[in-house]
Order: structure tokens, then C-alpha cells, then sequence
């Protein structure tokens, strides 16, 4: 057992004979507090704006966040088709969708493989609908042949973000 290991156990034991009681888990805590969950029965819309290229364990950081979203959900009772998500992808995110060969062109590698590609098909077989938006294609000379597979093309981001936004969607941004 290391020191804090030792620590934990021994403050444990004090909170045992303060309070007369058997020593709580480390993984109880010391509050009784009600946990607040989504109700398992909801149906949940979001919109996520997703314009950087940063990445998380070796995709984009907003499709990353997005997995984990629908996640979070599971784990609280709720279906993948109780959500109606959208993925809203422009400027610098949009190289997340490309397909291999233009991919390679847009990094400057002959080799590179687009890591976002698996989990762009994963979340669309989910039934969230993951969209490219056609100004950040057209500046960059991209063709729809060059865009993976079910990914929709909207005119632009902002101007969609406001209509799911209109709609009622939940917004997340920050990616």
C-alpha cells in the first residue's frame, strides 16, 4: 500500500469511530447526495459546433466528446434512439471528414490514414446525422467526392447551427 493509500485508510478509520459506524468506501464519499440522472424515457436533440482541429486520443476532439456524450446517456438508461444529434463540422474540423486520399493531400503525407473516419461511421450508424459544411469545402477546393461516406453537406455551418438552434436543439460549443 503506498502513502496515500495509508492515508486514505487510516482518515477512514477516524471517520468510522467519529461516527460509530463501519468505515465508508473510498468510492462512497462522505455526503449522501441525491445523484440527478436525465429521465431514462426522454427524448434529447443537440447540436454540436465542432470548427477546430484538435485532437483527443487520436481523433478529433468534438467527435471524441460526442461518443462520450451518447455514452453518458446510455448510462443513465437513455437509447441511442432517444437522441436526435447533429454534428456541425467547419472550418479547420472539417479535414476530420475527408476520405483517405484527399486526407493525405490536406496533412502532406502520402501514408497518413483519417483516424476520424471509423468514428464518423460509428456515429452515424448510431443515427446521429454528422454534416460538412460546403463553405469551408468550397474554400478549400473539396469536391463531395472527397468527403467519407453519409456525410451530409449543409450551405454553411453557421447559418444551419441557427436553424437546429431555432428548433430547439441544445447547443454545444467550445470544440
Amino acid at each position: 500500500m503506498n502513502i496515500r493509500g495509508i492515508a486514505m485508510a487510516g482518515l477512514l478509520a477516524v471517520v468510522a469511530l467519529s461516527t460509530g459506524g463501519a468505515p465508508a468506501k473510498a468510492d462512497e464519499g462522505f455526503d449522501e447526495r441525491p445523484l440527478i440522472k436525465v429521465p431514462a424515457d426522454g427524448k434529447y436533440r443537440v447540436v454540436y459546433d465542432i470548427r477546430s482541429d484538435k485532437e483527443a486520443a487520436g481523433t478529433n476532439k468534438g467527435l471524441y466528446y460526442v461518443r462520450g456524450l451518447i455514452e453518458a446517456f446510455r448510462k443513465q438508461g437513455v437509447k441511442p434512439e432517444q437522441l436526435d444529434i447533429h454534428i456541425v463540422m467547419h472550418g479547420r474540423s472539417a479535414k476530420a471528414l475527408l476520405i483517405d486520399d484527399t486526407y493525405q493531400t490536406v496533412v502532406d503525407d502520402p501514408f497518413a490514414v483519417n483516424r476520424n473516419a471509423e468514428i464518423v461511421s460509428d456515429l452515424i450508424e448510431l443515427g446521429v446525422s454528422v454534416e460538412i459544411c460546403n463553405s469551408a469545402m468550397k474554400s478549400k477546393g473539396w469536391t463531395v467526392e472527397d468527403v467519407l461516406p453519409d456525410v451530409a453537406i449543409v450551405h454553411d455551418g453557421y447559418t444551419r447551427l441557427i436553424k437546429l438552434q431555432n428548433d430547439g436543439y441544445a447547443y454545444i460549443g467550445g470544440f
